[in-house]
């Protein structure tokens, strides 16, 4: 994958739940990191059930938090987008919400340059898509082979560098 979206809830006892020390939180951070997922996103989610509701202090804890654990696994926090959201609602989803008015908007920086936005839609405009070079041989990574009756063997997988051609 290109990149990973986190969604980490805000609800009371959600998001300590998630973080906790064997909480799904760290899990699927790690995991997204292990698995070679250079560029990550998190979306805080359920802004519309925090305590008063978005709350941007539940926000910013939240994100100080995420930030110390996924550099701890190895990602740089300067470089990963952090969007209060309300999937429930639709709040900053496609579109800046008015509900939370103290939210000024994301702001990335990494070595091929920053990038700025106000909604989870804007940082997945943001990525950036690896280089997959076609002049060099064909490195095809198996996912997967099937055997389809009347067909035959079929494999599957993602080209990751050269290129395939039919015929």
């Amino acid at each position: 994958a290109d990149c990973a979206v986190l969604i980490v809830a805000a609800g009371t006892g959600e998001f300590e739940a998630g973080i906790s020390k064997n909480g799904q939180t760290r899990e699927h951070a790690l995991l997204a990191f292990t698995l070679g997922v250079k560029q990550l996103i998190v979306g805080v989610n359920k802004m519309d059930s925090t305590e008063p509701p978005y709350s941007e202090a539940r926000f910013e804890e939240i994100k100080k938090e995420v930030s110390n654990y996924i550099k701890k696994i190895g990602y740089n926090p300067a470089a990963v987008a952090f969007v209060p959201i309300s999937g429930w609602n639709g709040d900053n989803m496609l579109e800046p919400s008015d509900k939370m008015p103290w939210f000024k908007g994301w702001n990335i920086e990494r070595k091929e340059g920053k990038a700025d936005g106000k909604c989870l839609i804007e940082a997945l405009d943001a990525i950036l898509p690896p280089s997959r070079p076609t002049d060099k041989p064909l490195r095809l990574p198996l996912q997967d082979v099937y055997k389809i009756g009347g067909i035959g063997t079929v494999p599957v997988g993602r080209v990751e560098t050269g290129v395939l051609k039919p015929g």
